[in-house]
């Protein structure tokens, strides 16, 4: 459907703004690996191989988080196209170079669930940017795709500026899942671009306590924020 509609509205790259390309290969070149090693657990960025302080301290409910891409240009500029300015196409192109990462970690999934907006937001955009990554990448690899098996039960702040404390206890509860869509399966969880994790962490034991059997956590990109991904 989108190349069709690609003959009749010439795209441009959501990375760069280039002509004729939805995701250019130079943006491809570009973005940023999360580097290697990570903690065999949450995903983050290590010096060494193993398992970071915290998941060692703290077992998080979630069998595993990996992300994709450092969050800076040009994914980070796409992703803002795609979450405010509607290049809903980019989301199609950007999930089938994500599926050849999700491809090479091998996890057992039974169907996909986006974290959910809250209604306010969703009223105000029109749609959930992470359904237009999770969609087809739930499609390419012949996985249920469910975004109604987790909903935002109450609203929440943005959680851009707030502290790890302060994230944690913003989204602390306000998640609640289906159990008739999760109990027994095994989830793949996925957001658009994490940072403390916060989000997925209350959107993992929302699952689990709605019954699902495992949930595997995945995000497009991490943000170096709290995280020392510039420098490796």
């Amino acid at each position: 459907m989108w190349s069709s509609l690609d003959w009749l509205f010439p795209p441009v790259c959501g990375g760069c703004n280039r002509g004729g390309f939805r995701w250019c290969p130079d943006c491809q070149q570009q973005a940023r690996i999360v580097p290697e090693p990570v903690c065999r657990t949450c995903g983050l960025p290590l010096v060494r191989p193993g398992q970071c302080l915290h998941c060692k301290e703290s077992a998080p409910p979630y069998e595993m988080m990996r992300s994709w891409l450092v969050f800076e240009d040009p994914i980070r500029h796409a992703l803002h196209k795609l979450k405010y300015y509607r290049n809903i196409a980019l989301g199609d192109a950007l999930a089938h170079h994500f599926a050849e990462f999700v491809d090479t970690l091998g996890w057992p999934v039974d169907l996909v669930v986006p974290v959910p907006l809250g209604k306010k937001r969703m009223k105000e955009r029109g749609y959930n940017q992470v359904g237009l990554i999770a969609m087809p990448l739930a499609a390419v690899n012949h996985w249920r795709y469910a975004p109604r098996a987790l909903v935002r039960c109450r609203e929440t702040r943005s959680q851009v500026g707030l502290t790890v404390a302060e994230r944690m206890e913003n989204v602390s509860g306000a998640f609640l899942g289906e159990a008739a869509l999760v109990s027994g399966e095994k989830v793949l969880l996925m957001d658009d671009v994490t940072t403390t994790g916060a989000t997925l962490l209350a959107c993992t034991t929302a699952l689990l306590d709605a019954g699902a059997r495992s949930v595997f956590a995945l995000t497009l990109a991490r943000a170096s924020t709290y995280h020392d991904l510039r420098n490796h």
